[in-house]
């Protein structure tokens, strides 16, 4: 208790999509994972398999406001000097939503980028990925 036996690789706080300014500083020039909330308690090698090197995000596209999150992907598309997008979700029907949401954040921008798209199962497994 009170000690990790691996160490984690989140660099930088906040990580709330809504928290995040689209000019923080560890946005520029990243590789950015948008995550949905549930994936770091489904997938239990998500430091070591997806956040390693990348600046994260992460929300809830059933709770949170999608059209905020449009207009907040936008704002950090075209101006925080991101190379790259993996979105994570779930398999379940509520977070189809999250990837959809960052497409049009980037479309809105005119800003085109390298999207990855993975989901995880309820029981925390890959069960696909789109590059």
């Amino acid at each position: 208790p009170g000690t990790a036996k691996t160490p984690s690789a989140l660099s930088h706080w906040p990580v709330q999509i809504m928290l995040v300014p689209p000019t923080a500083p560890f946005l520029k020039g990243a590789d950015l994972l948008v995550l949905a909330d549930c994936v770091p308690v489904a997938f239990p090698t998500l430091h070591r398999d997806f956040l390693e090197g990348k600046a994260v995000m992460m929300g809830c596209p059933k709770f949170d406001d999608a059209e905020h999150y449009i207009e907040k992907f936008s704002q950090v598309c075209s101006q925080s000097g991101i190379k790259s997008i993996t979105t994570v979700v779930m398999e379940v029907p509520c977070c189809s939503a999250l990837p959809m949401i960052v497409k049009k954040g980037m479309e809105l921008s005119g800003t085109k980028l390298p999207i990855d798209e993975v989901v995880i199962s309820t029981r925390g497994e890959i069960v696909d990925r789109l590059m």
